[in-house]
């Protein structure tokens, strides 16, 4: 495994997401479409032309590997490693005109990821981790990320994307833990991820998640020192209940009220 030549291309994906993304976003009259036979699951032409951008980029550097995206799908490779992305994490941020959505770029073995990247093509910033790395680049320059210390639920600050979380039993589980905690903020996207490997919040707890949705998150809260399982403690990259705390002290006290919920 060639970790730089891995960690070149992901910034050469990230850097061509921007460029194919950015035209839209805010834009008069930017369409999309429900891929949900229930409910609303938006795509628009940026998701494609962006996921179109990084696969291009991977035939021509990385052929071997697999890709799994949201939009396109699978195309199996031979080289045991797998590009995972999500060209718009957030399509609901996206069109409502908030800077939560963001690209995620991640690189996985049959172990899990092993490097991931977070970009926020509007703000400028770009988080990554793995192969010892554990970093952000943004309007301030470059810094280390590092998560917060253990401190109790009391303290906590805890982020999710939606106030419905899932079943009605992962809902209760949510809240559960939301009624322990100091404070709790709703619909961050893939941005709640970065600014928990940042340093700035304790926990994000979700559910329904698809593998392109958290194994880039994974791969950077791990590098910056933060703690993501499922509800039973278990690796969380085939997606589904995802908890994320940023010290082992808050992941168990989520976990002791999350690992109870049915399902």
């Amino acid at each position: 495994m060639n970790s730089d030549d891995i960690v070149q291309t992901a910034h050469a994906l990230a850097d061509a997401a921007r460029e194919a993304i950015l035209p839209f976003f805010r834009a008069e009259g930017l369409l999309s479409d429900n891929k949900a036979g229930t409910g609303f699951d938006p795509v628009t032409e940026a998701d494609r032309a962006a996921e179109r951008a990084m696969r291009d980029i991977l035939a021509e550097r990385r052929p071997e590997d697999s890709v799994l995206g949201e939009e396109y799908g699978e195309s199996r490779g031979t080289s045991g490693l797998t590009w995972v992305l999500d060209p718009i994490d957030g399509t609901r941020a996206f069109l409502s005109g908030t800077p939560t959505w963001g690209v995620l770029i991640a690189v996985s073995d049959q172990t899990g990821p092993v490097y991931g990247l977070i970009d926020q093509p509007y703000t400028g910033e770009r988080f990554e981790g793995g192969f010892g790395r554990a970093g952000m680049q943004g309007p301030h320059g470059a810094r280390a990320l590092g998560t917060l210390p253990g401190r109790a639920l009391s303290e906590a600050i805890l982020f999710t994307t939606f106030p419905e979380v899932g079943s009605a039993a992962e809902r209760a589980g949510f809240e559960a833990v939301a009624r322990e905690v100091k404070l709790t903020r709703f619909g961050m996207d893939c941005y709640a991820y970065a600014l928990l490997a940042a340093g700035q919040i304790d926990m994000v707890i979700e559910a329904g998640l698809q593998p392109y949705d958290v194994q880039a998150p994974i791969a950077v809260i791990e590098a910056a020192g933060g703690i993501v399982t499922d509800w039973q403690g278990q690796p969380a990259h085939g997606g589904g209940r995802v908890l994320a705390a940023a010290a082992p002290e808050q992941h168990a006290a989520a976990l002791e009220i999350l690992s109870k919920v049915e399902g």
